[in-house]
């Protein structure tokens, strides 16, 4: 056909014969003149989201090649739905005996009210990420501009979606000296995100802790850790703002198998464990990645008192923790940097970094 453009379909089913309903749907489409079926993907199992009490989905992606336009393709697919026994509802996210959403129409970006290309939160769905990663893990998001690959590997398996009612808080992550006040501090004077600093230089144990007081370690701990907690209450954040924190709470159980011996461990490990349930979750995680070798030279360099004891091996510790914390973290999406290749001083980095920022937090 002269003049295709290379879309991709996600199919859904949770209502009746599931597998027969996805199989019809692609048959259908497949059958429409101006459409080519290219290949699909194999259909995986999901849960519904938001944890809705519905029958659990089976999902697909198909991708073809079409002379249509994407209007006119919407309107097939709607048809398609309708002849396969889809009742419309008002409820979001309602449960359907077939869901036909146009993933990507080439490389178009619209923004209607009844049509939106790429789909609005498919970076954010792990079950359509995978498909497309089947079928082509290079293929480009038109907005991110990111392989799907790159866009899947930031939900660690898990769905997610806009919630407007959830604290809209970015959390930066990452070793010492990697930059995470820096890049808070400018998402707050460029884009007006409320900045949320870690309490380093009013936590009075901690200059002794690195001077090598390993008593007072569980001093320095519990004081972050209450200081957090005060910090990332739910009911501080406001609805129709973005906050910033320069820490991660997790990171907190990476410090503490570090400063604390087995019996200190232990006490902080079960207070963690119940303080850190009454704080807000991150909507977004931001990981600057930084070598160990590469965040020794920024701490000699700022030459901050408490940190000129810091050696390589504790650096090395340290980023062990965090990539083992990153490897399998999955409350919310993270994107990860290169904190070695950005100068977060400049603000046309800080600006591609806060449009990614708000494209995940659907305020773009």
């Amino acid at each position: 056909m002269s003049g295709e453009i290379t879309a991709y379909i996600g199919l859904g089913s949770n209502l009746g014969n599931k597998q027969k309903n996805i199989t019809k749907a692609i048959d259908a489409i497949a059958s429409v003149k101006g459409i080519k079926l290219f290949r699909t993907s194999s259909v995986i199992e999901t849960k519904p989201l938001a944890d809705k009490k519905q029958p659990n989905y089976l999902n697909s992606v198909a991708q073809i090649k079409t002379t249509l336009k994407a209007v006119k393709l919407l309107k097939v697919l709607k048809k398609i739905e309708a002849s396969l026994g889809r009742k419309i509802s008002k409820e979001k996210w309602s449960s359907r005996t077939i869901d036909l959403d146009i993933l990507l129409f080439g490389n178009k970006i619209v923004r209607k009210k009844d049509l939106c290309l790429p789909h609005r939160q498919m970076h954010l769905r792990s079950f359509v990420l995978k498909g497309l990663c089947e079928l082509d893990g290079q293929l480009i998001h038109p907005v991110l501009n990111e392989n799907v690959s790159v866009l899947y590997s930031r939900l660690s398996g898990k769905d997610f979606y806009f919630d407007e009612n959830r604290p809209q808080l970015v959390s930066i992550a990452g070793v010492i000296g990697a930059g995470k006040t820096t890049l808070a501090e400018g998402l707050r004077d460029t884009f007006g995100f409320r900045l949320i600093k870690e309490s380093y230089d009013t936590n009075p144990f901690l200059p002794k802790v690195y001077a090598g007081q390993k008593s007072l370690a569980l001093d320095s701990q519990l004081f972050f850790l209450l200081s957090q907690c005060e910090q990332l209450r739910p009911e501080n954040f406001s609805p129709d703002g973005i906050a910033v924190s320069d820490y991660i709470m997790d990171k907190e159980m990476i410090y503490a198998r570090i400063w604390l011996d087995s019996m200190q461990f232990e006490i902080y490990r079960k207070i963690n464990a119940v303080m850190s349930k009454t704080v807000a979750d991150p909507a977004i995680a931001v990981y600057l990645k930084l070598s160990p070798q590469k965040a020794l030279e920024r701490i000699k360099k700022r030459s901050r008192p408490y940190e000129l004891g810091i050696d390589l091996k504790f650096l090395e510790i340290l980023f062990a923790g965090y990539e083992k914390l990153f490897e399998t973290f999955n409350r919310c999406p993270v994107i990860t940097i290169d904190a070695d290749a950005v100068d977060f001083r400049h603000k046309q980095e800080i600006k591609a970094i806060a449009e990614k920022i708000n494209y995940y937090l659907g305020r773009d």
